[in-house]
């Protein structure tokens, strides 16, 4: 068996199945899946990095993210992505406008050498002291709102950091759990996904399937745009640092677990994900983050 094969079948072994839908285990980083096949497209995933120098809190080790992101790097460089996704809290909080913006500063000159084609969803680390203008300035991004087309996909990035009374997250004016995607942003998502014919991926912070503090207000008015676009085949998003997994009116939801949480290199977690044109999606993930696979 070759070595390839080999790292299938470790995968494999660690197979089950979650509502039908083919559940992996973590990968390591020595046991992959095979990067020889040709994907429509294939990109990097990586959520809540919490980036900041200063002392752990809990269980989130600040400094440790740089050395857990060096190893992600490697991955994707070696695995080709085309291009790489943050589903935002890239930075944690800091007392000044000055220390946060340098704390950004840091880690995307890090992120900015991994790939060239890089795309930013807002957490609501992001804009604590900092506004969006002011990160969207610093990692070069024109709208945190967006969408975008790559190997016959088609791929939409939104923004959940707005208060229920429409205003944006800056400058500590809000509540991490009162997170709304507003009616003007909801009207562009419904006209974008009617003016595309491709299978589409959306990018999220905040969540959009569950109910509680880490979920997006009017999740459910955003999942029946989702839904009625006929479109939308996955949703990826953050924010609560835990695999956790849903399908929702043929939807998958997947929710990364975060790269800060605990010490060490085997308790971080990113993905690789493999969109083919056939439609089908596989989610490779490494250390703590699951993987998955879905068929057309």
């Amino acid at each position: 068996m070759d070595a390839n094969n080999l790292d299938l079948a470790r995968i494999g072994r660690r197979a089950f199945l979650q509502g039908g839908v083919l559940v992996l285990g973590a990968a390591t980083t020595t046991a992959t899946a095979r990067v020889d096949e040709k994907p429509g497209v294939r990109f990097g995933l990586i959520t809540d990095l919490h980036y900041a120098d200063k002392p752990p809190a809990g269980t989130r080790h600040y400094r440790e993210t740089p050395a857990k992101l060096a190893e992600a790097a490697e991955r994707f460089k070696r695995d080709k992505a085309e291009f790489l996704v943050e589903l935002g809290d890239l930075i944690d909080a800091a007392d000044s406008v000055e220390v946060e913006l340098a704390y950004l500063d840091r880690i995307d000159r890090e992120l900015a050498a991994i790939a060239e084609r890089r795309r930013y969803v807002l957490g609501n680390h992001c804009v604590d002291t900092l506004t969006k203008a002011e990160f969207l300035g610093k990692v070069g991004q024109e709208r945190s709102f967006d969408s975008f087309d790559a190997g016959g996909w088609h791929f939409v990035l939104l923004d959940a950091c707005f208060r229920g009374d429409g205003e944006p997250y800056g400058r500590k004016n809000f509540e991490w759990t009162d997170a709304n995607i507003p009616a003007h942003e909801i009207r562009w998502l419904r006209d974008d996904l009617a003016a595309t014919s491709k299978p589409t991926i959306v990018f999220a912070h905040q969540r959009l399937d569950v109910e509680g503090p880490h979920t997006v207000k009017n999740a459910a008015e955003v999942r029946a745009v989702l839904e009625s676009s006929g479109r939308v085949r996955a949703v990826f998003q953050g924010h609560s640092h835990k695999n956790d997994y849903r399908e929702i009116a043929g939807v998958h939801y997947v929710t990364l677990v975060a790269m800060v949480e605990g010490s060490g290199a085997e308790s971080s977690g990113y993905a690789l994900v493999d969109a083919d044109d056939a439609g089908s999606i596989r989610v490779r993930g490494f250390r703590k983050q699951q993987a998955y696979a879905w068929a057309p």
